[in-house]
């Protein structure tokens, strides 16, 4: 595993941060790497109550490096486009992992957060910017579609004809319109953005795991599913979180009129 992207433990949380800031953290060939690594190492971890990503430096991401990107010039067109698919295949596991690991991912956003950046942004299950963030697809400027699920993730976010206004023209907004957007869930001074991804850690890690897991595999599968199917979903998953002591704490604390204090399992 290289160091373009740092793994930090501290007890149940699990910190990817990215870490290329003198190139604004714009995702490489070794990035990609690191990214597929570090996303199967945590969503294997039982261990792992909540990750959070966030960015070195000033910036959380400025999308795909462009130095790579003209390396390939010099190659053939069907050449190109082979090599740029198989990397975008690539890069896809690590984005795929963050959608679908059971623990909750909480982002950390600030300075540019365009192009893959936005994606990768997206595939977050919490969203904290600092009121010094700025939005923006990008992959237009360069003549490029979206990658990293960014196709996927803003229709469902921000809706069919906003998608297709951020993904079309590629103008830039800032993070109280991210917020407006549903793409981010707080925004909050620079200074306090360790402070607010910390409060929203804590209240992860002391909350009943499963049950948060489940919700989250609930949301995530909900897109995929009909009303029934959905219903139905939430009924076994209702019903398992019942046999779990975290209920058994939650109904006797509640009687009680005290706070619950669920397991650390």
């Amino acid at each position: 595993m290289n160091d373009t992207i740092l793994l930090r433990r501290d007890g149940p949380v699990a910190t990817l941060t990215l870490n290329r800031p003198d190139a604004l953290n714009t995702l490489d060939l070794a990035m990609v790497d690191a990214l597929v690594d570090c996303t199967t190492e945590v969503a294997n971890d039982d261990s792992v109550h909540v990750v959070v990503l966030r960015g070195a430096g000033k910036h959380f991401m400025a999308g795909g490096d462009i130095r790579t990107f003209a390396a390939q010039l010099p190659h053939a067109p069907a050449e190109r486009q082979r090599s740029f698919q198989q990397m975008v295949e690539r890069m896809h596991v690590g984005i795929e992992q963050l959608h679908r690991m059971p623990h909750p991912v909480v982002g950390c956003v600030h300075g540019a957060v365009a192009g893959f950046g936005l994606s990768l942004m997206n595939a977050c299950d919490l969203v904290v910017a600092a009121d010094d963030a700025y939005f923006a697809s990008a992959y237009r400027h360069i003549a490029l579609t979206p990658d990293g699920g960014g196709s996927w993730a803003l229709p469902r976010i921000a809706g069919l004809r906003k998608a297709m206004e951020i993904l079309l023209l590629g103008e830039r907004f800032d993070a109280a319109e991210a917020a407006r957007l549903g793409l981010v869930n707080r925004v909050v001074p620079a200074a306090d953005l360790d402070a607010a991804v910390d409060a929203i850690v804590h209240s992860l890690v002391t909350g009943p795991r499963y049950a948060l897991r489940s919700a989250k595999r609930l949301i995530r599968d909900s897109v995929g599913r009909t009303l029934s199917e959905q219903l139905e979903a939430e009924a076994v998953s209702f019903g398992r979180c019942t046999a779990t002591p975290d209920f058994e704490e939650g109904i006797t604390a509640f009687l009680a009129k005290r706070a619950p204090t669920f397991r650390r399992h």
